[in-house]
């Protein structure tokens, strides 16, 4: 979904399944088939084989729902209180909405994240986007996001980055001032368990519900976002980069309360 895709200026990108698997019919769940077991395996390929497990029976069982130990939304309630404590306006389940602005141009953006993991660094949802192109009012695709910390740093050292655009990104945070003499330090390791930021890389894989779409003239999601999540707020943050898209395309979201999510309904 586009809060990742390049922007209507890339007319002549594609939208891309990368690796992940074939099959589009849906059961009602908001993910086809195929989409669930790519869904599944990105959580095998991040998390381990146990946690992958846990994503696959939260993606795939009785239409999203997971076992005894998850919600009404497949959400691990065990997991849940876990994260909570980190973090209380970032956890498995909860949806955040806002924009993305591109020049004079403002989109409306939908987030819903499946699971936060801050044990592994990880986080994974849905991001939904309207009115990037006439050819799909409504984008919606599955992002993985790596978190800043004892798994990740601030250097991507991938999506055809380097040390300097990583700066140039990261220094666009205000929270990121005190750690730009640091950020490339050998041994450096940032503390979100103590700060009120959480530093993270969202990179979209594929369109929900169906993945095999690969073509779409206007939209593409060959980049990703630098991401500062503030806790005591409950905002997000971020910067869209990819090398042939324009800069700095910003996304601003806040928490949207438990109960309603606009007229659009993630399942």
């Amino acid at each position: 979904m586009p809060s990742t895709m390049s922007r209507s200026e890339l007319e002549d990108d594609e939208v891309s399944s990368d690796e992940f698997g074939s099959g589009s019919e849906d059961d009602g769940s908001g993910m086809s088939d195929g989409s669930k077991s790519s869904y599944a395996a990105a959580l095998k390929r991040r998390r381990g084989d146990d946690a992958g497990d846990r994503g696959a029976a939260a993606a795939s069982a009785d239409g999203g729902r997971g076992g005894d130990d998850t919600d009404d939304d497949g959400v691990d309630e065990e997991q849940d209180r876990i994260e909570r404590r980190i973090a209380p306006t970032l956890y498995p389940g909860c949806k955040y909405t806002g924009y993305q602005t591109s020049d004079d141009r403002s989109y409306d953006v939908q987030v819903a994240f499946k699971h936060v993991d801050f044990e592994n660094s990880y986080v994974c949802g849905d991001l939904l986007i309207r009115g990037l192109t006439d050819q799909y009012p409504e984008l919606i695709t599955f992002f993985e996001g790596e978190v800043i910390g004892e798994h990740h740093s601030f250097l991507t050292g991938k999506w055809d980055t380097d040390k300097e655009i990583d700066l140039q990104h990261w220094q666009r945070f205000p929270a990121f001032e005190a750690y730009a003499s640091l950020y490339d330090a050998k041994g450096f390791v940032y503390d979100f368990h103590s700060a009120d930021h959480v530093f993270m890389r969202w990179k979209e894989h594929f369109l929900v519900p169906d993945h095999t779409v690969q073509d779409i003239k206007g939209a593409s999601f060959a980049g990703f976002y630098y991401v500062c999540f503030c806790k005591s707020t409950g905002t997000i943050n971020g910067y869209y980069y990819h090398s042939a898209s324009e800069w700095f395309q910003e996304l601003n979201l806040t928490l949207l309360p438990e109960r309603g999510f606009g007229t659009y309904e993630f399942r």
